[in-house]
């Protein structure tokens, strides 16, 4: 069956299938373009009133999302799992427990960091400053395949809580799903008094998510490739409107030759085979340095082998399929070429279990150098490579020999050689003696990256605000009202504003004297000229 001309062979609807058994779920209607501006104009509508609610009223929505993914954890994994060919255990763990910590986070820590603000007013002391953070408006989120639950919610709860209505465009691998996990936020919305409007979903395929760009969004989220986000640049640069790009990665792993070996071995484990390696924080690259490489190596081909693999509506497994045939077959292509350039399988390397699903072995590859194009390249699968090193120095060369610079890990038994290392790590998030990803679950940490892995955070206080339109207000300090004359212009005017910049800003006794008599001297031919 081929699954790719299926999905294609109906432009009116999208033919959705479990990966692992390649079973038919059903079919998802695809929005037109005119569908599409209507949704975002229904948003708009109801974020007028929505934004001018308190924060008790969004905490409480965010409360009842929390409420239901508790109350309906096993139907929503079994949902996941259908759609995405996940393990069970990874739609607890990869899925609702994020979604439910994002929630726990933002409940308690949202008002504190979408409060206005006081900050200095510097030398303008008879005013006040302050910061404030007011909603964008309607904010697009086009999201891949890779966690359906998760890739949702992630920007729906910060909108929310800052104001904002939200349209999401999920990818079509996983529309099957889409439409349960957004019902979750409108029928939260709903029962606290609120539009379900404010929260919508437009089905499809690159025309969809052309059409919500250009339909009058205020923001917009992307997660997804380098090559998709620049398009998605493009045409949103077009429309003048900020993005957050999350782009993925091609992370590494840094073993030091005093790491604690079973420690990593069990970390690069969870990194390169977690979601069958479907991550855009996995540890694509292991950088082993050499006292430690070969003992290192045969335990984590050990470990991979020993891994189970199937449809995890049967039987409990290790790994389960990945979500699309066409990036196993990226996979396939990668592992069979760095085999080629030299490259040892001490696991997998292979597609199982063809007459099934969509599965590929968990992959361990030894003797991976830094010149393969699968060191260069996002593999986004089960595949871990195993690349030699000398030292410090050169795992922090090769760890910044590439475009990517998404999340970090480094091994190391001595704290301060590993945050040495992590300092000098172009990446947007590093964790030291685990794996890189779990920065993700610290929700006041920032979620992002540098180069080719995009720009702007997610979580944390500087994720919330980026929904915000940070307003900076100046007002009085007290109800003081005289007039600030600057006209008209006369001949001390230039040498008493000179005569000022010198008493505040210059340095030393001399800078000070000069600019004291100066503005002395201003003061004075101001006088006499009136008298």
């Amino acid at each position: 069956m081929n699954t790719v001309v299926e999905m294609r062979a109906d432009t009116r609807q999208i033919r959705c299938f479990d990966p692992a058994t390649r079973e038919l779920l059903g079919a998802v209607a695809i929005d037109p373009p005119e569908r599409v501006h209507e949704v975002i104009a229904r948003a708009k509508a109801a974020q007028i009133g929505w934004r001018e609610t308190d924060f008790a009223r969004r905490r409480a929505v965010l409360r009842r999302i929390a409420d239901h993914l508790v109350d309906h954890m096993d139907e929503l994994v079994d949902v996941v799992v259908r759609d995405a060919g996940k393990t069970r255990e990874n739609a607890l763990m990869g899925e609702i427990w994020p979604v439910l910590e994002k929630l726990r986070w933002t409940v308690a820590n949202g008002e504190k960091h979408l409060r206005p603000e006081r900050v200095s007013s510097g030398l303008l002391m008879h005013k006040r400053a302050r910061l404030e953070y007011h909603p964008l408006g309607v904010v697009g989120a086009i999201i891949p395949w890779n966690y359906p639950l998760q890739n949702i919610m992630n920007p729906l709860v910060p909108a929310l809580m800052a104001g904002n209505a939200v349209v999401v465009k999920p990818s079509e691998w996983v529309a099957w799903s889409s439409g349960r996990i957004v019902e979750i936020a409108r029928a939260a919305l709903m029962a606290e008094g609120q539009s379900p409007d404010l929260v919508g979903l437009v089905q499809g395929y690159g025309e969809t998510g052309q059409a919500l760009i250009a339909g009058g969004i205020d923001s917009l989220v992307f997660i997804g490739s380098v090559h998709n986000g620049q398009r998605v640049l493009e045409a949103a640069a077009k429309a003048l409107i900020p993005v957050v790009l999350e782009l993925g990665g091609k992370d590494p792993f840094i073993v030091c030759d005093d790491a604690d070996l079973e420690q990593a071995a069990h970390a690069a484990m969870a990194g390169c085979f977690i979601n069958a390696g479907q991550n855009c924080v996995a540890s694509e690259r292991l950088l082993v340095q050499d006292a430690v490489y070969d003992r290192f190596a045969d335990r984590v081909g050990e470990l991979a082998r020993a891994l189970r693999q199937g449809d995890p509506k049967r039987s409990a497994v290790d790994v389960g399929a990945m979500v699309t045939p066409l990036q196993i077959e990226i996979v396939e292509r990668l592992v069979q070429k760095a085999i080629a350039q030299g490259a040892r399988v001490l696991a997998g390397g292979r597609r199982v279990l063809t007459g099934e699903g969509d599965f590929f072995a968990p992959t361990v590859l030894a003797n991976v150098t830094p010149d393969m194009e699968i060191m260069r390249e996002e593999v986004f699968g089960p595949v871990m490579l195993l690349c030699r090193v000398r030292d410090d120095h050169e795992a922090v060369a090769v760890a910044n020999g590439t475009g990517f610079g998404l999340s970090s890990s480094v091994f190391s038994r001595d704290h301060a050689r590993a945050r040495c290392i992590a300092d000098r790590l172009q990446a947007g998030m590093t964790a030291i003696n685990d794996f890189g990803g779990m920065t993700y679950m610290a929700q006041d940490l920032t979620f992002g990256g540098v180069k080719q892995s995009g720009f702007g955070r997610m979580n944390g206080r500087d994720g919330l605000r980026s929904f915000c339109n940070v307003k900076a207000v100046l007002d009085d300090r007290l109800p003081l009202h005289f007039a600030n004359k600057l006209f008209p212009i006369t001949e001390q005017t230039f040498d008493g504003i000179g005569a000022t910049l010198r008493l505040v800003y210059g340095r030393g006794p001399g800078r000070k004297l000069a600019g004291v008599v100066g503005w002395a001297r201003s003061i004075g031919e101001r006088l006499s000229r009136r008298s």
